[in-house]
C-alpha cells in the first residue's frame, strides 16, 4: 500500500501560521495523516518543540535533497538573462522556497503540499484520487494570467514549435498547494534539467520579471508532455472550481469552515497570499489588522489553547505601526546583505 502524507515548508518566523495550519489539517482533513515539516532554514527551535508534542509531525531530514535543490535554483537563476542585468546576484535570487520540491525525495509515496500561509478547509480524498491518473494536482488560477506576467514565456516557447499556447496554459500553476508522487524528480533528473536549462538555453522559457520565482520554475518542470497535470479550476465539474485567495476571493464562513461564496462550494484551503508573516504574529498578539477572515485564522491558531486567544483585537497606535514599518524595512536590508555573502546565507531571515 502506498504511504500518504502532507508536507509543509516552515521555520520559526511563520510559527503562528504553522500552528494554525496544522490545527486546521487536524480538524478538517485528518487527525492521523502524517505531516512532515521541510525546514526553510535552521531557525527551527519553536517548530521542533511543536513536533515533540504532536505524534503526527516529523522533520524532513534529507539534507542532501534540500542542498541539491538549493544549488540547482542558484545555478539556473544565475544563468537567466534577467540575472545578468543586475549588479549583484542577490538582487535577483533569494530565499529557500525551492526546498518545497525536496518533497519528491521524501518518505511519502503520495503527498500534498501546503504553503504555511494557508488554512486547510476540507479532506483530501479527491486530491489523492486524482493521483491515480495524473502526476500533479493543483488548485489555482495561474493559467488565467495575462501572457506578459505568466509563469512561462509563452511566445518564446511557441517559437520553438514544440508547444502551442493551448498546451502550455493548462500547465501554468502556483506552488502553494499541490499533490504529487515520490520519485518524479531525483538527483539524475535534476542534473538533466540543469543541462537543458543552462546549456540548452531553456532557462529563458521561464519568465523573468526582475526577480526569481520558484513557482515559475515548477511550471517549467511540469511542462513536458510526459508529465500529466490536473487543476481543479479546470475541472469538468463546476462544483470543483472555487477560489482560494484571501485578498481577492469572497468566502462564506460556516462554523469556521470557508466556502466559495458562489454556490457555497467547499474549498481546499484559504491562501493568505500577499500578507506577510509578521501580520499574523501581530494578529495572534491581539492587534486588529483587518486581514480577511482573521477570525477564522485565530480560531485555528488557538484551537488547542482557546484560553490564550486574544479576548479582543485592538487597533495599533500610529507610533507602533510606524515602528513595525521601520522594522520591516530594516529586515529587508539585512536580508539583502546576508544574501550577498554566501557564507552567511544559511542564517538569512526566512519566509
Amino acid at each position: 500500500m502506498p504511504s500518504y502524507g502532507i508536507y509543509i515548508l516552515a521555520n520559526d518566523v511563520v510559527y503562528d501560521q504553522f500552528v494554525a495550519l496544522v490545527n486546521s489539517i487536524e480538524a478538517n482533513v485528518s487527525p492521523d495523516l502524517p505531516i512532515c515539516v521541510i525546514p526553510y532554514n535552521d531557525r527551527l527551535e519553536l517548530i521542533q518543540k511543536e513536533i515533540q508534542f504532536r505524534p503526527q509531525l516529523s522533520l524532513f531530514e534529507n539534507w542532501e535533497a534540500m542542498r541539491r535543490w538549493d544549488e540547482f535554483a542558484r545555478d539556473i537563476w544565475a544563468a537567466h538573462s534577467v540575472a545578468q542585468q543586475h549588479q549583484s546576484h542577490s538582487d535577483w535570487y533569494g530565499g529557500n522556497l525551492q526546498r518545497r520540491l525536496a518533497a519528491f525525495e521524501g518518505d511519502f509515496d503520495r503527498f500534498v503540499y501546503y504553503d504555511c500561509d494557508s488554512l486547510a478547509m476540507k479532506p483530501l480524498d479527491r486530491v489523492f484520487e486524482r493521483l491515480d491518473r495524473w502526476d500533479f494536482v493543483f488548485d489555482d488560477w495561474e493559467h488565467q494570467k495575462p501572457t506578459p506576467v505568466a509563469a512561462l514565456n509563452i511566445p518564446l516557447i511557441e517559437k520553438t514549435g514544440r508547444y502551442t499556447e493551448a498546451e502550455i496554459r493548462p500547465k501554468l500553476h502556483c506552488g502553494s498547494f499541490f499533490a504529487s508522487k515520490r520519485g518524479l524528480f531525483d538527483a539524475a533528473a535534476i542534473a538533466q534539467l540543469k543541462t537543458r536549462l543552462i546549456d540548452g538555453g531553456e532557462i529563458e522559457w521561464i519568465n523573468g520579471r526582475g526577480w526569481w520565482d520558484d513557482a515559475f520554475l515548477f511550471c517549467y518542470l511540469t511542462l513536458p508532455r510526459d508529465r500529466s497535470v490536473f487543476n481543479f479550476t479546470l475541472s469538468d465539474t463546476p462544483y470543483e472550481r472555487t477560489g482560494n485567495c484571501a485578498d481577492s476571493d469572497p468566502f462564506v464562513n460556516i462554523d469556521n469552515i470557508l466556502y466559495n461564496e458562489q454556490g457555497l462550494k467547499p474549498i481546499h484551503r484559504i491562501h493568505y497570499m500577499n500578507y506577510p508573516s509578521i501580520y499574523f504574529n501581530r494578529l495572534s498578539q491581539g492587534e486588529n489588522l483587518n486581514i480577511p477572515h482573521q477570525d477564522v485564522f485565530l480560531h485555528y491558531r488557538f484551537l488547542k489553547h482557546p484560553e490564550a486567544k486574544p479576548k479582543e483585537l485592538k487597533t495599533p497606535s500610529p507610533a507602533i505601526e510606524l515602528a513595525y514599518q521601520i522594522s520591516k524595512k530594516l529586515q529587508k536590508i539585512r536580508k539583502k546583505l546576508l544574501q550577498s555573502n554566501p557564507m552567511k546565507e544559511k542564517s538569512a531571515i526566512g519566509v
